[in-house]
């Protein structure tokens, strides 16, 4: 599956953002924050660790990295690490926090989340006024869900007049 894949960007150690056995099998680089990496430490020289602040080159992309922990989740456990990705200063994925804004005209949006909701994502669609904005982050949704996020984007684009949505399995875009 990651056929003729270079480098792979990872944001957080949770099994929905992070598959070891796949990574294991593709000679690819895995930049990713210390407490990924640290699960990843038989993949040796290929793992990269990065912090928010610094910048690195991989498979020909410009990326500069953003963040340090996950969005507060918890009560019982503190927030694993997490970093998020801006690349060719043009596309935010901030991982799962909601705490970075960047000058980015695309944005990768967590959607849905256990620690997310409405009201934060609209405060972080407005704080970071993408000119695109993708909802990524839904698997949890059944279609009521997914009702009510597609409404809560639309909203938000209406209001806008950006590019605001959830992208159907199969979709894509021109970025």
């Amino acid at each position: 599956m990651l056929d003729g894949v270079e480098a792979v960007l990872v944001t957080h150690e949770h099994f929905d953002h992070l598959d070891p056995e796949r990574l294991r099998a593709a000679p690819v680089d895995v930049y990713t924050c210390a407490g990924t990496a640290r699960r990843l430490g038989a993949l040796g020289g290929r793992v990269h660790t990065v912090r928010g602040g610094d910048q690195f080159t991989a498979a020909g992309f410009e990326v500069a990295v953003v963040g340090d922990k996950h969005h507060f989740s918890h009560p019982d456990a503190p927030p694993v690490d997490n970093v998020g990705f801006l690349v060719d200063g043009a596309v935010l994925h901030p991982g799962d926090a909601l705490t970075e804004v960047a000058d980015a005209s695309t944005l990768l949006v967590p959607g849905q989340a256990p620690w997310l909701t409405v009201p934060a994502l609209v405060d972080y669609l407005r704080r970071t006024q993408p000119r695109r904005a993708y909802a990524v982050h839904d698997g949890l949704l059944n279609d009521w869900g997914l009702k009510v996020l597609d409404d809560v984007l639309a909203m938000e684009a209406a209001r806008s007049g950006a590019d605001i949505r959830r992208l159907r399995p199969g979709q894509s875009v021109d970025l």
